[in-house]
């Protein structure tokens, strides 16, 4: 408790009315939380890492009163995307986030990995985000780069491209509306993707036809306590000709002719935060 401000008749108040100053505790200087979600789909940057099926997900952070932070976030993954091994992909997280007047900025790196699987698959990105309440909104504007690496390099055979190392940047709007006196939160994203258009020595992409964008509209309904169900729809701009190079592998099942994994789709999913 912290008596220096408080005058002597408050010191005395206090003293005969413990639950009062219980109240009035500051809070942890560390908290930890974390998730546990199912989806029908897990979609990153609006393209399948499950094959276009189901996903396991969890998540975890600690964070510090400083604003700095660390997390992972771990999923299983199948057909485009996987790496042998354990076929899961396991990213360990850290950052700062603060406030800057009426505004949140949120920056750091996430380093995406894939356990037991091949060797130069992993990814280093970094991340900036800023968010901001206008109305009844709450909007959020990201930057996400990812520096030259062997993981993103072309590794075609394209006249004296092999092997070079690339970078990769994702742009991202979000915004979200509560909806007054109901449990029901209304969700809107766009992204746009520009990177290498070949794949790295174990097909690595974050953007694997190059440059697209991804977009997706959505609603949360908080179902019990910390229970939340989602439904959305994800969608990209990417044609089956701007992906021909990379069939059959960017079909479900991995067959010729097989729906795209960057097709559009509603997704469900249930969340349960702690």
């Amino acid at each position: 408790m912290r008596f220096s401000t408080l005058l002597l008749g408050g010191l005395m108040l206090a003293a005969t009315t413990p639950a009062f100053a219980q109240d009035t505790a500051p809070p942890e200087p560390i908290t930890v939380s974390g998730s546990v979600a199912v989806l029908t789909d897990y979609r990153l940057r609006g393209i399948s890492q499950t094959n276009r099926n189901a996903a396991v997900q969890g998540a975890l952070t600690v964070a510090h009163e400083s604003g700095f932070y660390i997390g992972t976030f771990a999923s299983n993954l199948a057909g485009w995307g996987t790496f042998g091994g354990a076929n899961l992909e396991l990213d360990a997280i850290g950052g700062y986030k603060t406030t800057v007047g009426s505004a949140t900025v949120d920056a750091g790196v996430t380093w995406y990995t894939y356990p037991g699987g091949a060797s130069e698959s992993d990814v280093v990105e970094f991340f900036s985000r800023l968010s901001g309440v206008a109305g009844p909104a709450t909007l959020t504007a990201g930057v996400y780069y990812a520096p030259k690496q062997t993981s993103l390099g072309n590794f075609s055979n394209t006249p004296f491209s092999r092997g070079q190392r690339q970078h990769n940047v994702y742009l991202t709007g979000d915004g979200v509306v509560a909806v007054p006196n109901t449990p029901v939160t209304l969700k809107a994203h766009i992204g746009y993707s520009d990177g290498n258009p070949g794949l790295g020595p174990n097909g690595t992409s974050l953007a694997p036809t190059g440059e697209y964008w991804d977009w997706g509209v959505g609603a949360d309904v908080v179902a019990y306590k910390n229970l939340t169900f989602n439904v959305s729809y994800i969608d990209t701009d990417i044609t089956r000709a701007e992906s021909a190079y990379l069939q059959p592998n960017f079909s479900k099942f991995q067959e010729p002719g097989g729906k795209s994994i960057a097709n559009g789709t509603v997704l469900f999913s249930l969340t349960a935060a702690f």
